[in-house]
């Protein structure tokens, strides 16, 4: 739970507890009518504040946990990326435990952060890191001349020959 939510919950209760002990008070008391009017709005202008304050930053800190569990699952899913070169979108979505549109989602936020560099083949459903890219130019192993895969960050690796091509920054 964020600190914010935790807060907000400890102001609210104290709040709370603060209006029904002035309405306690004046309930067992044996004071005139308008005193325990007065107690009981004096409660109520202390916990007012508390419980108005508590369940803003309550508010807040939710907003802010679901902001943290997003950027958890971009962190994820670029790591996923840049350390095996392409991703299947089928299995990041499973990987990540949501939705396919909340991938596609995922990933064009992490498109317009520019935060993501490679490109996205729809049809096939896989990402692929900008290092997948500079497979398109060249693309021949050049031991064997055969069709280069991405094996990793920064790795290109030959299924014919078993050469690895490292891919410079």
């Amino acid at each position: 739970m964020s600190q914010g939510k935790t807060i907000g919950m400890i102001l609210a209760g104290i709040g709370g507890a603060v209006l029904l002990l002035a309405g306690a008070w004046a309930l067992v008391s044996q004071m005139a009518a308008g005193a325990k009017i007065l107690a009981v709005f004096f409660g109520l202008v202390i916990s007012a504040p508390l419980i108005g304050v508590g369940l803003v930053l309550y508010n807040k800190g939710t907003v802010e946990a679901g902001e943290a569990k997003t950027i958890a699952k971009q962190r994820k899913l670029l790591n996923m990326v840049m350390t095996q070169g392409k991703v299947n979108i089928a299995d990041a979505t499973l990987e990540l435990q949501q939705t396919r549109d909340e991938t596609k989602a995922l990933i064009y936020d992490l498109i317009g952060k520019q935060l993501f560099t490679g490109y996205v083949n729809w049809e096939d459903g896989i990402l692929f890191s900008a290092d997948a890219s500079k497979i398109k130019e060249g693309g021949a192993c050049p031991k064997c001349s055969g069709q280069l895969t991405l094996a990793g960050k920064g790795i290109i690796k030959c299924p014919y020959c078993g050469s690895e091509v490292f891919l410079s920054q």
